[in-house]
């Protein structure tokens, strides 16, 4: 069983940063991509960005390109969410996720496997 967990959230205001991580447990041959996804009260979980973990690819929302950054370290089995200019629509649960999905997938929340318990972003306007 591979075990995700964030950290990294909290409170900030409109035009802030934060830095959201995510440590694995460990490493499976099927966890190729690290994703991050977000959820707004009463909203659906919304794809946010995602990393592969062997070549140099990287997915972003449409919405948070140009603001936010994903990162990897490879020997800490860690994932970094670097959040800048942060608007109040932002506000959600980040959750972290892995999986090992195709590329026109990547966006499919359905498509990874393990996930983290969510950290809270609060974005004040």
């Amino acid at each position: 069983q591979v075990q995700l967990v964030e950290s990294g959230g909290g409170l900030v205001q409109a035009g802030g940063s934060l830095r959201l991580s995510c440590a694995a447990s460990r490493r499976t041959f099927g966890m190729t991509v690290m994703g991050w996804f977000r959820q707004a009260p009463g909203k659906e979980r919304e794809f946010v960005a995602a990393i592969r973990w062997s070549v140099r690819s990287t997915y972003y929302a449409d919405s948070v390109k140009g603001r936010f950054t994903i990162s990897k370290d490879n020997a800490k089995n860690t994932v970094y969410l670097e959040m800048n200019s942060l608007k109040p629509e932002d506000t959600a649960v980040y959750y972290c996720a892995a999986g090992g999905p195709i590329t026109t997938m990547i966006l499919s929340s359905s498509a990874y496997n393990y996930w983290g318990q969510g950290t809270q972003v609060t974005v004040s306007s």
